[in-house]
C-alpha cells in the first residue's frame, strides 16, 4: 500500500525530532560520511518555513537540548558583508551600468566563490561552536548570486564539526537540486533528505 505524502506542517514538526537524535548530532550520515541534510519544500511555502525556523531558534535551549541551533541566512550574510565593505551603492551602480550578469560575477569574486575557502565557509567555520546544529537558509533570496550546490560542496570540504541542514525552496531527490522546482542547480550526492 502506498504511503500518503506528508503535509508541510507534518514535515516541519519532524525537524525537531530529527535534530534532537543523538545519532544526528554525532554528525555522521548512513555511510559514516559528514552529516549534511536538505529540507526541501515548495517555494510557495517560504514564509511558513521561515516562521518555523524562527520558532525553533527561539525555543532552542542548549542546556536542555545539548546543542546550540545556529541559523545562517546566506542572503543576509552577503548583504551585511557588502555593506560592511562599503560597497552596496557601488553594486547598485554596477548593475545599472553593466547589467546583472556583470554584478553577479563581481559579487562572486568579492566573496571568493571560486575557492573552497570562501566568505561563507569561513564565516560558518569561525562562528560555529562545538555542540551545534547549523541551519542554512536564504537560498532562494540569494539566487542567482550563489548556488546551493556550490555552498554545500565547498562547505563539506572544510567543515565537519556540526551537522548542517540546508533549507531548499525547490526539489531534492537525493541527487539533483531543482531551485523553485524550475532551475536545475546541479547534482549533489552528499546530502540526505532530512525529512521525507
Amino acid at each position: 500500500m502506498k504511503e500518503s505524502k506528508k503535509t508541510l506542517e507534518q514535515r516541519l514538526d519532524q525537524i525537531q525530532i530529527e535534530i534532537d537524535k543523538k545519532d544526528f548530532r554525532k554528525n555522521k550520515g548512513m555511510g559514516n560520511e559528514i552529516g549534511y541534510y536538505i529540507f526541501d519544500y515548495s517555494e510557495r511555502e517560504e514564509l511558513k518555513v521561515r516562521e518555523y525556523i524562527k520558532y525553533l531558534k527561539e525555543k532552542n535551549n542548549p542546556n536542555i537540548t545539548g546543542y546550540k541551533l545556529l541559523v545562517y541566512d546566506l542572503y543576509d550574510l552577503m548583504i551585511d558583508y557588502i555593506e560592511k565593505e562599503g560597497l552596496l551603492e557601488k553594486c547598485i551602480n554596477m548593475e545599472e551600468e553593466y547589467g546583472l550578469e556583470y554584478l553577479i560575477i563581481s559579487v562572486a569574486e568579492l566573496l571568493n566563490m571560486d575557492d573552497s575557502r570562501n566568505f561563507f565557509t569561513d564565516y560558518i567555520e569561525e562562528n560555529t561552536p562545538e555542540n551545534a546544529v547549523v541551519f542554512i537558509t536564504g537560498v532562494g533570496k540569494i539566487f542567482p548570486f550563489v548556488r546551493a550546490h556550490d555552498i554545500l560542496n565547498k562547505l563539506s570540504q572544510v567543515f565537519d564539526r556540526a551537522p548542517v541542514v540546508l533549507f531548499y525552496p525547490g526539489k531534492y531527490d537525493g541527487q539533483t537540486l531543482i531551485l523553485f522546482s524550475e532551475f536545475e542547480d546541479n547534482h549533489y550526492y552528499r546530502a540526505f533528505p532530512l525529512v521525507k
